[in-house]
């Protein structure tokens, strides 16, 4: 994520998580609720990530049955607590000094949407060939919106 001249911390993981949590509710079907005061998006009323905002830290948990191993040997992640860590979730947190790498986390909240939502959706998004509101640059790297197309 670019950092913008005066921006804190604090303000650059509060724009990641309002990314994170767009491109969450571009899936189908994907619905925003509040549960233990923080947002989660659901597909057909099952969580496929959690959002953690509070002032000084973002927390993004995804199930990860595809890469868990991987996502588990970098610094700022763990196992899920109460026991969803066995299952395959995974919590990032990001606190100062360390900006949350986007691209990735909507690679994440990929895999975890399709994971958790119902093989009639996850066909939609196969039809469509990308995960919603993004695409791959030339090389196949970080994702960039995507831009509408028009008749």
């Amino acid at each position: 994520m670019a950092e913008k001249k005066g921006q804190t911390g604090a303000a650059r993981r509060k724009a990641a998580g309002r990314t994170l949590l767009r491109a969450a509710l571009a899936y189908p079907e994907a619905t925003e609720d509040h549960p233990w005061g923080e947002s989660v998006v659901k597909v057909k009323g099952k969580i496929f990530v959690f959002f953690g905002v509070p002032a000084d830290r973002l927390h993004v948990t995804t199930k990860l049955p595809e890469s868990r191993g991987l996502a588990l040997e970098l610094p700022f992640t763990e196992p899920t607590g109460y026991g969803l860590g066995k299952a395959g979730w995974v919590t990032a947190t990001f606190e100062d000094g360390v900006d949350p790498p986007v691209p990735m986390l909507l690679q994440w909240i990929d895999e975890s949407y399709r994971a958790v939502a119902p093989k009639t959706l996850v066909k939609r998004l196969d039809g469509a060939g990308a995960e919603p509101g993004v695409t791959r640059d030339g090389a196949g790297g970080s994702p960039r919106p995507r831009r509408s197309r028009t008749a």
